[in-house]
């Protein structure tokens, strides 16, 4: 059972054969992170930098403007200036569509020109231009301009004009061309580079609307201040410059346009009531001119003077009421006509009700409110819906309040007729030639009256068109910062530090996810739990099997001793004369760790046989360099009269190390195996030699290990890295835990740089002095890890 310490423990062999892989692959991070580095170089190279363009604005609430709006002031009659700014509104007035095509159209964005370069392209702006195009009758629907059209300056004033759906069209400056899809005509701005080449683009100008739109960003400095920010980020600063400058001085024209609409229809309204009474009051003083003449008029009495006087007093009362009624009735026919509908109200001039005249005032605002979102939005819009249904109660109740006052002032014109009356009817010894006259001169003061009244607001309605402002102040022009906000050096560069060092990072696990081979030996660990008896390096001598020699001291060797010692802890104290050396297929190293383990416990002084039993695929002798015996195992099974030791030869190659061939492949070599003479066999070979190592055929093919397991004291399975399958350790798994053959144990071989799991097997090892205390070092560590094991 593991312990926490353990876990930890193996967590931590896990965590330090990941930093040696990564530590063996360093190559590969340098390169990755070289070559990440040159790409980000590159990237900030030839990417073409961005800025950020901010202008700063304040909306003016000019509701509380001295001597505008206040009750002292002179246009406190009409409120011309009356208004109290919502700033979501101004924002919403700012950011429509509409506001930003005509920006783009005054500003000839229609069209964008590009210096081609060899790695990218330029955009040309302004002073940088030195040419422009003057479109006339263009369609872009039927064409494919995405990649647009290419002019290339042949001479001074010659240039040639080329694209997808036409052929090289040669012209001179100034010269209009016909184009399948527009009429155009090139302006030369400036002196131009022969060989120049510059890309046009036409755009859409709704559509440029429309990015546009997503890309300027208009937020309110806080929620208590009318103070509005207008940004962008552009890779050209004029043209961002330009653009948000534009689209203020537009903002601000149609403000007051908004404001003038109103003074302009007073005006308008005035006039034509001036035009009208002029005509009245001439009638009446020529009236007055001809009675005169015929009547010959030149005093009036005193008495009648007393009585005329008290009579004028209400007469000149009575007027004042007519005025009013006369005043309220074109007002009230003015809301009638339909084709004031959408208009503002005039002033109310004069009628002192503040009733009508905060209607009056809320309902000009109302539709100046909607006229202005009607030019960046459509009628259709819930805020123009809204803004129409307040007009519409406000008309109603504005038609009822005229209706109530006018009723209000036809009683006092009652009133004021009947005490007229009484005071005619005091004067009627007046000679009715005086009082006719006074009849026409009291009409001639009336309209006299009336047409100063119109005559002083008529002015007044022109020095308040003259005098309009805008309802915002710039704060801040528009301005770019010093440094772009795209690429960010600094950011990209570590970008490309983190790809570099990630890339190979994923490279290696994706690579070590695809491979199926045993790579480590954790691999073996995690899928079963057998014990390791030890790990064999490559070896690049591929010519000579038998690497163990007396005097060899190369990693190789060691590793074989390392075995060999090993070889006492395997079956914990139990004979351990007969090995049998198996594996999942062929070429897994068999016979190579069986030769050279022979050969290792040979020097030792013990006497070892080596028993060639793969007898379907035999190599052993083949691999030893010998001469091949005359008589081997198979002979040995099928003729009776052969005895042990008649097989056995000597290697010569060192001492105490004698071989057994498999003879000749038998046609049945499974039947073969179960002969009895086996079990004599071994018998016989016990009793002469201390050790007998039994090269079999692999058990992920055939079960002749099997068979032989019977006679075996411990088993070893050869796993060959970058060879086995990882599936083929279910193998071992099997025979591990089925007890198919005795005491098994793992050797993994052909381990390369890669392959090092982190515990030094012969890594560390040098070359003669000081290998054999390496050797007893790395002893007790294998020691250690077996007691663990249990």
């Amino acid at each position: 059972m593991n312990t926490p310490q353990n876990t930890i423990q193996e967590q931590g062999f896990d965590l330090k054969a990941l930093l040696l892989k990564y530590v063996r692959n360093w190559k590969w991070f340098a390169f990755s992170i070289l070559f990440c580095f040159i790409i980000g170089f590159l990237y900030l190279r030839y990417s073409t930098p961005e800025y950020y363009i901010t202008t700063k604005i304040l909306i003016k609430d000019e509701s509380g403007s001295p001597d505008l709006n206040t009750g002292n002031g002179v246009f406190s009659d009409l409120n011309f200036f009356a208004s109290n700014q919502n700033i979501n509104n101004e924002i919403e007035v700012l950011s429509g569509k509409t506001l930003l095509y005509k920006v783009l159209k005054d500003l000839n964005l229609d069209v964008s020109y590009f210096a081609e370069g060899t790695l990218k392209n330029s955009e040309l702006y302004g002073e940088n231009l030195p040419l422009r195009i003057v479109v006339k009758n263009i369609d872009t629907a039927a064409f494919d301009l995405d990649d647009g059209v290419l002019l290339k300056i042949t001479g001074n004033n010659q240039y040639e004009i080329s694209g997808a759906d036409f052929e090289t069209i040669r012209s001179d400056f100034g010269k209009q061309i016909k184009l399948p899809f527009a009429t155009l005509t090139v302006l030369k701005t400036k002196e131009v580079k022969f060989e120049d080449r510059i890309r046009i683009f036409f755009n859409d100008p709704y559509k440029l609307a429309n990015e546009y739109n997503k890309d300027i960003s208009i937020t309110p400095v806080n929620k208590d201040a009318s103070v509005i920010i207008l940004s962008l980020v552009s890779p050209v600063v004029e043209k961002g410059v330009d653009i948000l400058n534009k689209l203020v001085e537009a903002y601000n024209l149609e403000a007051v346009e908004d404001k003038n609409q109103l003074a302009a229809k007073t005006v308008q309204f005035i006039d034509e009531r001036l035009s009208y009474l002029l005509t009245e009051l001439t009638d009446v003083e020529k009236s007055v001119e001809k009675y005169k003449k015929e009547n010959e008029i030149t005093n009036v009495s005193a008495e009648s003077e007393l009585y005329l006087q008290e009579s004028g007093e209400y007469s000149r009362k009575l007027a004042e009421s007519q005025t009013q009624v006369s005043i309220l009735e074109a007002i009230e026919s003015y809301l009638g006509k339909q084709e004031t509908k959408d208009e503002v109200v005039p002033s109310t001039l004069g009628i002192q009700d503040p009733t009508l005249n905060a209607l009056i005032a809320k309902f000009n605002d109302l539709q100046l409110e909607k006229q202005r979102l009607l030019r960046t939005t459509e009628r259709e819009n819930p805020l123009v819906v809204g803004i129409e249904s307040q007009l519409v109660n406000l008309r109603s109740n504005i038609l009822e309040n005229l209706k109530n006052i006018k009723s209000g002032l036809i009683i006092s014109l009652s009133n004021l007729e009947n005490k007229s009356n009484q005071f005619r009817s005091r004067i009627q010894n007046v000679p009715s030639i005086e009082r006719n006259l006074l009849e026409i001169q009291r009409q001639q003061g009336i309209k006299e009256a009336l047409y100063s009244y119109l005559l002083q607001k008529r002015e007044e309605s022109a020095i308040a068109l003259a005098s309009t402002v805008s309802n915002t102040r710039i704060i801040d022009k528009a301005m770019a910062d010093d440094n772009p906000v795209k690429p960010k050096k600094i950011l990209v560069l570590l970008l490309s530090v983190f790809l570099g060092l990630t890339l190979p990072v994923a490279l290696l696990y994706v690579r070590d996810l695809l491979n199926d081979r045993v790579t480590l030996m954790s691999d073996v660990e995690n899928a079963v739990k057998v014990p390791i008896l030890g790990e064999l390096i490559h070896s690049e001598d591929e010519e000579h099997t038998l690497v163990v020699q007396k005097s060899a001291r190369t990693p190789l060797a060691e590793l074989f001793r390392l075995i060999r010692s090993n070889l006492q802890f395997a079956t914990l104290g139990k004979e351990n004369k007969v090995i049998l050396v198996t594996s999942s297929m062929t070429r897994e190293g068999k016979t190579f760790f069986s030769i050279n383990l022979g050969a290792s416990i040979a020097l030792t002084g013990k006497r070892v046989v080596l028993l060639e039993f793969d007898i379907r695929k035999p190599k052993l002798i083949k691999d030893l360099k010998i001469p091949i015996p005359s008589k081997g195992i198979t002979n040995y099974l099928v003729d009776q009269s052969l005895r042990p030791e008649d097989l056995i030869t000597d290697t010569k190659l060192i001492e105490n190390l004698f071989v057994i061939s498999a003879g000749p492949i038998p046609p049945n070599p499974a039947e073969l195996l179960l002969s009895s003479r086996i079990d004599s066999l071994f018998h016989d070979l016990k009793s002469k030699f201390d050790y007998i190592i039994v090269d079999t055929s692999p058990v992920g093919q055939v079960a002749d290990a099997f068979t032989l397991a019977k006679q075996a004291d411990m088993g070893v399975y050869m796993v060959r890295y970058n060879y086995t399958w990882k599936q083929q350790l279910n193998i071992v798994k099997d025979v591990l835990e089925n007890n198919k053959i005795p005491h098994l144990n793992v050797v993994l071989n052909d381990a390369k740089e890669e392959n090092a799991y982190g515990y030094g097997y012969g890594y560390g090892y040098g070359y003669g002095y000081g290998a054999e205390l390496d050797e007893k070092d790395n002893i007790l560590a294998r020691i250690k890890r077996y007691l663990k094991r249990g």
